[in-house]
């Protein structure tokens, strides 16, 4: 082990000891897993702004929040950061079986694997995996945890059920639902307007569900074309800032306060952000 990392565990052992951090010794492994889902993210920001010396920082900050778990797991008994270590070894290799040779057999690998046919291999010692711990019937769909955001999770949920031969042939069908799905959003959508303008409560719940399906139908398509959901929507949400803070900037520099605009003006001003792109 690096110099660098056993001073990492070091510290943190000291930050969890009786003589240690209030705040650090507090912590549990429940409330502190939020910040691995926020660095993870200040990791792929820095990595999409191709900023390394942030990334540097950010895997860092990332590394601890694993350091800090498996001392929690640790002090209960549970494992330690070796054995971490040692099980991401291990699988790494059980997945690879065409580069490392076979545990115990040493026959080594049957020459080299493209791209596709790799994953087709992780995919399927995945689910050999999945399937020797499963408690009862497996199903393709085990193992997608609940907790990856929604827009990602319904990507992976899409590509499990499309390796059990679930998917449309041809992208043109997935975008063909996308199509019915929104079509199924704007029935809704009238008829909650129906109802609001008879003066009843809004009826929203038809409305939820065929809103769900349709950004499902979106995940779906997008896997389809062999894009990554996840990014395309952080990008198209960086771009939307941008404009709209693009708007803002035109409207103030002409002495006009956008909120007061009406919609023709600021879709004007939109486009001509647009177009000055």
């Amino acid at each position: 082990m690096s110099g660098a990392l056993e001073e990492l565990l070091s510290i943190m052992a000291r930050l969890r000891g009786v003589d240690g951090c209030p705040w650090d010794r507090a912590q549990t492994f429940v409330s502190i897993a939020p910040f691995a889902i926020e660095e993870a993210y200040e990791v792929v920001d820095a990595i999409e702004r191709d900023d390394m010396p942030h990334l540097k920082d950010e895997l860092g900050d990332l590394l601890f929040q694993v350091v800090f778990q498996a001392q929690l797991a640790a002090e209960a008994g549970h494992f330690d950061f070796n054995a971490v270590a040692a099980a991401i070894s291990d699988k790494l290799k059980r997945r690879h079986p065409h580069v490392f040779a076979r545990a115990g057999g040493g026959d080594a690998a049957a020459g080299p694997l493209t791209i596709d046919q790799q994953t087709g291999v992780w995919e399927d010692i995945k689910a050999g995996e999945r399937a020797a711990a499963a408690v009862g019937p497996a199903s393709a769909l085990d193992g997608v945890p609940l907790a990856l955001p929604a827009l990602l999770r319904a990507f992976k949920l899409s590509k499990r059920a499309a390796r059990s031969g679930f998917d449309f042939e041809r992208a043109a069908e997935t975008a063909d639902k996308v199509a019915e799905e929104l079509a199924e959003v704007r029935v809704a959508a009238d008829g909650r307007e129906a109802v609001e303008a008879r003066g009843s409560p809004a009826a929203s719940a038809e409305v939820f569900e065929e809103v769900g399906d349709l950004l499902f139908a979106a995940a779906n398509l997008a896997r389809k074309l062999e894009v990554d959901a996840e990014a395309a929507l952080r990008a198209a949400n960086r771009k939307f800032e941008r404009r709209f803070q693009g708007m803002e900037r035109l409207a103030a520099a002409r002495g006009l306060k956008f909120a007061t605009l009406d919609l023709a003006a600021q879709e004007a001003l939109w486009q001509e952000v647009k177009r000055a792109e």
